[in-house]
């Protein structure tokens, strides 16, 4: 599970980076 929660965060983060959003937000939303 740890594995595919740090793939699926750092797609999430990736995926951020092109938009005018805080990363570091969306984050705190997947991780919840």
């Amino acid at each position: 599970m740890q594995a595919l929660e740090i793939i699926i965060l750092g797609i999430i983060q990736g995926l951020t980076e092109f938009i005018p959003i805080s990363s570091s937000g969306h984050l705190v939303i997947a991780q919840n």
